[in-house]
């Protein structure tokens, strides 16, 4: 066999085993109550549990195919004869489900995959008494590139790149190309070089003139995410070519009306699972397992697209809906990133600056697991540094928790979790050893600190995770406060309410709080302001980013709420960093759902009411820079600037990534830009 061929061969092999491992995480959503399909088990060897991450991710692209093929049957259910073209069909169950379901009066489906997958398929059907069961009785045996034939399903062996195969089978199998036909290709077409992929849209335009085309892939190759993505399907053999030339939704809509179709609706899959998914289905299916992974969720969401295209009036009807969104506005001037060259990592790590030049770092997960040590970063002459703790610090396992500064250095541990059904509960004090500095044991260097737990008197907050603590004073700034907000728990999706420990005192108590509340949230940011604090963005409950600015000023009485109107809004995100600089919230990083680029940096000016967005160059940066999972400290050099540390997640299916170094950004671009 010639090299090419071989190599052709090996490739072709590598993208039929995406089919395995695509039914069996389709069975694990199944089996966990995602959605119905009893059909699925019938084609794995047995049924593995997958990561709630994947069962969700799996739901999302089932949903997706399910509503389009729906949409299309019911819009053509007068129709004498209508038809599914299902492209690179490999294990899907969709026939089965459609006929169990009573979905195909008057419509043939029919599948088209490689020659070695169609006649695995048809072993499968035909050695199975309830796959076997769906198909007419009597049926004459499968010949040339026919493996399974019916009255309501045909299953041929064809490589979808030759089309005059392709054409001559299908019309060879009775295929009615004036009928109305949906062509679906879910995750097919990018695994061909382009000028394949390409041609096959192309060719389904000219043949099919009343027909509607259904496509589910990827996109966003060049951010982060994406560039793990793409990582991935490399080392499996199994290239996403039409990211390159069709990297976005936009593009993929261009592609198909140069191709010849006649309209083009396509969404991704946040846009889709938010806005054309009922509420009530997205609180079912948010209930069905426990789940804290929402960056990486809706990161996932907007790497991959689902696309309706029509040909003909009357497939008009099929088409999404489509979806407006927010778009950032951003400055020509970017922020420069830059790289320290300490190796600290992990996610869901809190901070807070101890004293000039020092940053403690507690808790979060790393490579080695939950429970990462507490460590202090330290800026000498030669930069930063990361030393350990003495005595060694056991604040228990905890993710997505907060340290709050005090005044005098040292911070207060609060909240965080170990897992999502177990809250941490507790305070410490941390603070530095008044008598003691850094020193050297043998070669590692390490730094004395105090931790105190709090035996806190009152009525405590309900334990929770993702919230933000800030300190705040009363009026006459006489009385210190640390203001707990928001978070969420085991059993709530989203928290509203607020507390006020007295820090003298370690007392929870009661202080009046006037005007209207922000909704409830996690996953925001609170910083101190003014006596107060002034929130942005975060979670809400729907599990949609928010991206108001609300204020908590101090008032004679104690407290009142005050929400701030920006103008440009700032496009709405969480799991975000910010800080207050003069007059000035800056936000850094986090996830939106605005799928044509990540977060930079916001700057708030809070007392003219107006923002603008900052984009990142993350040029001398050699690896993926995800910014969420992640926590920052505003440093008091001399150029002012953020110090970013940690960060990553898990990438579905694709790999955990772990930001490996600490970053700095450049603020000074930002911080001098005049508002209008």
């Amino acid at each position: 066999m010639p090299a090419t061929n071989r190599k052709k061969k090996i490739r072709d092999t590598a993208v039929q085993g995406t089919n395995d491992s695509s039914v069996v995480s389709k069975a694990s959503a199944s089996a966990q109550g995602y959605f119905q399909d009893v059909f699925l088990q019938h084609f794995i060897c047995k049924v593995a549990r997958r990561a709630p991450l994947i069962n969700r991710g799996y739901y999302v692209r089932w949903r997706a195919v399910d509503h389009c093929v729906r949409r299309f049957l019911h819009i053509t259910e007068n129709c004498p004869k209508r038809q599914v073209l299902s492209l690179g069909a490999g294990f899907d169950s969709l026939y089965f489900r459609l006929h169990a379901d009573g979905a195909l009066d008057r419509a043939v489906v029919f599948e088209v995959d490689f020659p070695d997958v169609a006649r695995r398929k048809a072993a499968l059907i035909n050695s199975n008494v309830t796959l076997r069961g769906a198909l007419d009785s009597h049926l004459p045996s499968g010949t040339g590139a026919v493996c399974v034939c019916s009255s309501q399903y045909c299953l041929l062996g064809v490589d979808v790149r030759e089309k005059a195969q392709v054409e001559e089978a299908l019309g060879a199998a009775g295929l009615d190309w004036t009928a109305p036909t949906l062509i679906l290709s879910e995750v097919v077409l990018t695994y061909m070089e382009t000028r394949w992929s390409d041609a096959v849209i192309s060719w389904a335009a000219k043949l099919l003139p009343q027909s509607v085309f259904v496509m589910y892939e990827q996109i966003h190759p060049d951010d982060p995410f994406g560039r793990i993505m793409q990582d991935h399907f490399l080392k499996l053999n199994s290239a996403l070519h039409a990211l390159r030339q069709y990297p976005d939704t936009a593009a993929q809509t261009c592609r198909f009306l140069d191709e010849g179709w006649d309209q083009c609706v396509c969404l991704d899959m946040n846009d889709f699972y938010l806005g054309l998914v009922p509420e009530e289905e997205r609180c079912r299916v948010e209930s069905l397992e426990p789940f804290d992974e929402y960056e990486e969720w809706h990161q996932k969401c907007s790497h991959y697209f689902i696309l309706t295209a029509s040909r003909g009036f009357s497939m008009e009807p099929s088409l999404l809906t489509p979806l407006m969104s927010i778009s950032p506005r951003w400055s020509p001037q970017v922020l420069n990133v830059r790289m320290v060259p300490v190796s600290v990592e992990g996610l869901g790590m809190a901070s807070t600056s101890m004293s000039p030049g020092r940053v403690l770092l507690t808790g979060g997960s790393s490579r080695g697991g939950r429970g990462a040590a507490t460590r202090v970063l330290i800026r000498g002459q030669e930069g930063w540094r990361c030393v350990g703790v003495e005595p060694s610090v056991d604040l228990s396992v905890r993710l997505y928790h907060t340290v709050t500064a005090l005044p005098g250095g040292g911070g207060v541990v609060y909240g965080g979790r170990s897992s999502p059904l177990n809250p941490v509960r507790g305070l410490f004090k941390v603070t530095p050893d008044p008598g003691a500095s850094s020193v050297s044991l043998g070669s590692e260097e390490t730094v004395t600190l105090c931790v105190e737990q709090m035996a806190c008197t009152g009525d405590p907050p309900a334990p929770r995770w993702r919230h933000t603590a800030s300190l705040i004073s009363s009026q006459g700034k006489t009385r210190n406060f640390l203001f707990v907000f928001g978070g969420k728990n085991e059993s709530e999706a989203a928290l509203g309410d607020g507390h006020f420990l007295h820090l003298d005192l370690q007392h929870w108590t009661q202080i009046p709080v006037e005007g209207a509340a922000p909704e409830p949230r996690h996953s925001h940011s609170a910083c101190s302001y003014q006596g107060g604090v002034v929130v942005f963005g975060g979670l809400g409950r729907r599990g949609v980013p928010l991206g108001d600015t609300v204020m908590l000023r101090p008032t004679e009485r104690g407290f009142c709420w005050e929400r701030i109107e920006v103008q440009p809004p700032p496009v709405p995100r969480y799991a975000h960093s910010a800080h207050v600089t003069g007059e000035r919230l800056v936000v850094v990083g986090g996830v939106w759902l605005h799928s044509g680029a990540v977060p930079g940096v916001v700057v708030i000016d809070l007392t003219a009411c107006s923002s603008v967005e900052f984009g990142l160059d993350t040029s001398s940066v050699p690896w993926p820079l995800m910014l969420h999972s992640f926590c920052s400290e505003l440093t008091d050099s001399r150029h002012p600037e953020l110090l970013l540390v940690g960060g990553g997640g898990n990438c579905f299916s694709f790999g955990t990534h772990f930001n490996p170094q600490p970053v700095t950004v450049d603020l000074r671009p930002a911080l001098h830009f005049c508002f209008g």
